[in-house]
């Protein structure tokens, strides 16, 4: 065969694909569609993959229905939706330690970059450094004076080793030039458990767990880790805001999609997300949990992905996490 036969097939059959792709997300969703959250329900995630579930329901006419696939961190999920057909009938709510985190610490069966397709982030979430209430501090500058006076070295929880809170206080203390002994739990409840008890002074937390606890008096917020104050607590200045300015985390929920899944299909649920974000019904429910809707774009998402894997690496190295 000739080779400008072969290349005049080679077009044809290239643009008959594409045709095909186009006609696909043109139809899309004609069945109901597995949203798959990485834990248990009941949670954060479980929440904000439940709202743009049945926001993608609403406004898509079809089922988007949430599969709840916890285990090994967020792993087992992002490991799930790897696997999956890229027919766009599989999204994975994916949150920053199953992209950023887990990867860097232990071996996972899931490429974070090559094996997805990044859609849009849901919502994004701060931390909030929360002190036991008789800890005679109201802010930044005094927490640090008061570790660096205490007779005896401080300790602080964490929800388990390499857990985003347990690498935002490292960067912090690192920052900050103080130290204090980690003490991990199994899971962010009894480690704030043991913050409202007394037996721990400090914590970086969600918001979600630490304004129940601060309304009832039992633990003090004194400094947001996020680029901006929380909404919800707006008279809580950002540990930026304290002498920190290069202090910034914060974590996310996103949608994502098994790679190579048509770009029509992606561009539509994107444009819903953003929707969702704009609609104050939706914020409001986000905002319950603690969590700023944002709706980005997929270019946006992969760029934040770019940024967040090197940045929370370090993060790793310098809380001197060892690899699982």
């Amino acid at each position: 065969m000739r080779a400008r036969e072969f290349a005049l097939i080679v077009v044809t059959a290239l643009l008959t694909l594409g045709t095909i792709g186009t006609a696909q997300s043109q139809t899309w969703p004609q069945r109901p569609v597995t949203v798959v959250v990485p834990f248990a329900a009941g949670g954060n995630t479980d929440g904000i993959g439940r709202s743009i579930a049945q926001w993608l329901s609403d406004r898509l006419g079809q089922q988007f229905v949430v599969e709840n696939r916890g285990g090994a961190g967020g792993a087992i999920a992002a490991e799930m939706v790897a696997k999956a057909p890229a027919d766009g009938y599989t999204l994975f709510v994916a949150a920053l330690p199953q992209i950023a985190i887990i990867p860097a610490i232990s071996q996972t069966r899931y490429d974070p970059v090559k094996d997805f397709t990044p859609i849009s982030v849901v919502g994004t979430n701060p931390f909030v450094l929360a002190v036991n209430k008789d800890v005679p501090v109201k802010n930044v500058p005094e927490f640090i004076d008061y570790v660096r006076k205490a007779p005896q070295p401080l300790s602080y929880a964490s929800a388990g080793i390499g857990s985003l809170n347990h690498l935002s206080m490292a960067l912090f203390l690192k920052l900050a030039g103080i130290d204090m002994i980690h003490v991990p739990y199994k899971g962010n409840a009894p480690a704030m458990s043991d913050v409202v008890a007394g037996h721990v002074p400090a914590i970086f937390t969600n918001l979600s767990d630490a304004l129940p606890q601060a309304a009832a008096g039992t633990i003090r917020l004194i400094g947001v880790s996020g680029e901006t104050r929380a909404p919800q607590i707006p008279d809580v200045p950002t540990v930026a805001e304290q002498g920190f300015p290069t202090f910034k985390t914060r974590t996310w929920n996103a949608l994502m999609a098994p790679a190579k899944t048509d770009p029509a299909i992606i561009a539509r649920v994107a444009r819903e997300v953003a929707a969702a974000a704009k609609d104050p019904g939706f914020a409001e429910r986000l905002n319950h949990l603690g969590v700023d809707p944002l709706g980005n774009s997929p270019t946006e998402f992969a760029a934040l992905i770019a940024a967040d894997i090197p940045f929370w690496a370090e993060a790793v190295r310098i809380a001197g996490v060892k690899e699982q």
